[in-house]
């Protein structure tokens, strides 16, 4: 009798080990690709309740993400590296921890379905991508008052200057660099397509161009964090949203300081 109790005890203790291997997967898609900490903090918990944890003990922030589990003796903590945003993943892992709430899921499959949607969810192609930088800046460059003969090289300029920003985020490690350099070469482009007469509006060209990298997704979480009651979080999130701005603002001035 003592030896089945000690192999249940086993069993319990491999199942939340497990289970707590998922909630820090899930945690760490999310902040990774641009979820709040109360949609992440949700998740996580209702994950762990249902999972058999009574009383899960989770902090989240935007650098690290801890867990303890008192009554296994189980404590595990990640830290969060890498930032972007992908809503796709996590559309997935709500979707994923809803079917484990249906009992639709093990632990075990939910866990597995976690780890392929961290290593296998495509991301768009790179076309993909730049024609939405295109279809994103030129009607806005209507909206914002522009003129029709700035439609097209708006969208041109918005092209070039988001391949710059890809390219350098890809290839080089080094933040707001990439956001300084991208708006750099927008703003360039600008003042030569106004002096060549291929556009008519330096402000306009240079307002419409930068908005696909402008950081609202990360504006909007602060802001939400900040009344969520997350103010770590809310305040790294918005201090980020604000570098990105300067990045942006500083490589526009540049060009109109010198050109």
């Amino acid at each position: 009798m003592a030896f089945g109790v000690s192999w249940g005890s086993e069993v319990l203790d491999k199942q939340i080990k497990v289970l707590t291997d998922a909630i820090m997967l899930a945690g760490k898609i999310m902040i990774e690709n641009g979820a709040d900490m109360t949609r992440v903090d949700d998740t996580l918990y209702r994950i762990a309740r249902n999972g058999g944890i009574k009383n899960p003990k989770i902090f989240e922030t935007t650098t690290g993400l801890m867990i303890s589990v008192v009554d296994n003796n189980i404590a595990q903590v990640e830290p969060i590296q890498n930032h972007g945003i992908d809503l796709e993943k996590v559309a997935r892992v709500n979707d994923v921890s809803r079917e484990f709430q249906n009992k639709k899921l093990t632990v075990e499959q939910m866990y597995s379905k976690l780890k392929e949607i961290d290593q296998k969810v495509p991301v768009f192609a790179w076309h993909w991508q730049l024609l939405a930088a295109f279809i994103i800046s030129s009607p806005l460059l209507m909206i914002y008052g522009g003129k029709w003969q700035d439609f097209l090289p708006a969208g041109i300029i918005s092209v070039i200057g988001y391949s710059v920003y890809y390219i350098i985020k890809m290839n080089f490690k080094i933040r707001f660099v990439n956001e300084f350099l991208s708006s750099f070469t927008i703003g360039m482009l600008a003042v030569l397509a106004v002096k060549y007469h291929l556009g008519t509006q330096v402000d306009m060209l240079i307002i419409a161009a930068v908005m696909p990298l402008v950081p609202g997704v990360a504006i909007m979480n602060s802001v939400r964090d900040i009344l969520a009651g997350h103010l770590l979080s809310g305040v790294a999130r918005g201090v980020e949203a604000l570098l990105t701005a300067c990045a942006i603002g500083f490589g526009i001035a540049l060009v109109l300081k010198f050109m």
